[in-house]
C-alpha cells in the first residue's frame, strides 16, 4: 500500500486528488494539509511514502517544506512530488534541486496523477522529456559552472558514471537496462550507489549534481 499526503491551500484541490488516489485499491490519502507548516506536522505523525505538494501556499511555502523534509534523516523514506499550475514555474528547477523527486501539474489526467504516485513511490523521478530539456536548457545558460569536477564524481565507478551520464539524459532504469545490456535491478543498484557515493536522494536530485558539477555538459 502506498500512502499519500496532500499538502495543498485550495480544498477543492485537495478533495479532488483525494478522490481520485483513495479510488485506486493500493494507494491511500493518510492525511491533507493546508499549509507548509501544517504538513510538516502531518508527515512527521504518518510517514508516507509520497507528498503532493503545492509550491504556494501561506506561512511556510512548499520549497521550504521540501527542504526541512530532505534534511530530516528521519523522513529519509519520504518522496516529495511538487504540485504547480505551469511547467515553467519559477522554482520548479529549485524544488528539483532540494531534494523533490519531480513536479506534476494541477491540470494533469487523473490516470497520470495515480502514475506519477507509483513512479515516485517506487524511487523513480518524474521528469518529462519537456522538463529535461529545460533543465538542460537552464544549466547551460548558467554563467558559472564548475570548472573542476568535484573529488566525489571520480568516486564512481566507470559503470556508474556511465549510468548518471545516461540519467541525466532523463532514462528510466528500464531504459538503462535496455541502452546497457543489463537487467533492471542492475541498473538500480548502479544508480543507487551513485546516488549515495554522490550524497543525494533522489533521481532528479542526482540530474541536478552531475550538471551543476560539470561531470555533464549541455
Amino acid at each position: 500500500m502506498i500512502s499519500v499526503v496532500l499538502a495543498d491551500d485550495q480544498p477543492l484541490v485537495r478533495a479532488g486528488f483525494g478522490m481520485i488516489l483513495d479510488n485506486e485499491d493500493e494507494i491511500e490519502v493518510v492525511g491533507v494539509a493546508g499549509d507548509g507548516a501544517e504538513v510538516l506536522e502531518v508527515i512527521s505523525a504518518r510517514r508516507p511514502d509520497v507528498v503532493l505538494m503545492d509550491i504556494r501556499m501561506p506561512k511556510v511555502d512548499g520549497l521550504e517544506a521540501t527542504r526541512r523534509i530532505v534534511e530530516d534523516t528521519e523522513l529519509s523514506g519520504v518522496k516529495v512530488l511538487i504540485l504547480t499550475t505551469f511547467e515553467l514555474d519559477e522554482y520548479v528547477f529549485e524544488a528539483l534541486h532540494s531534494g523533490a523527486s519531480g513536479f506534476l501539474l494541477k491540470h494533469t489526467q487523473p490516470a497520470e496523477l495515480v502514475r506519477a504516485v507509483r513512479v515516485v513511490a517506487h524511487g523513480e523521478a518524474l521528469l518529462s522529456p519537456s522538463v529535461t530539456r529545460r533543465l538542460i536548457a537552464e544549466f547551460a545558460s548558467m554563467p558559472k559552472r564548475a570548472e573542476t569536477i568535484p573529488q566525489a564524481m571520480w568516486a564512481l565507478t566507470e559503470r556508474e558514471q556511465e549510468v548518471v551520464g545516461l540519467v541525466a539524459l532523463g532514462m528510466s532504469n528500464d531504459e538503462l537496462a535496455a541502452e546497457l545490456d543489463m537487467s533492471p535491478a542492475t541498473a538500480r543498484t548502479h544508480v543507487s550507489r551513485a546516488m549515495a557515493k554522490l550524497g543525494v536522494r533522489t533521481r532528479a536530485q542526482l540530474v541536478v549534481r552531475v550538471y551543476t558539477s560539470g561531470f555533464v555538459r549541455p
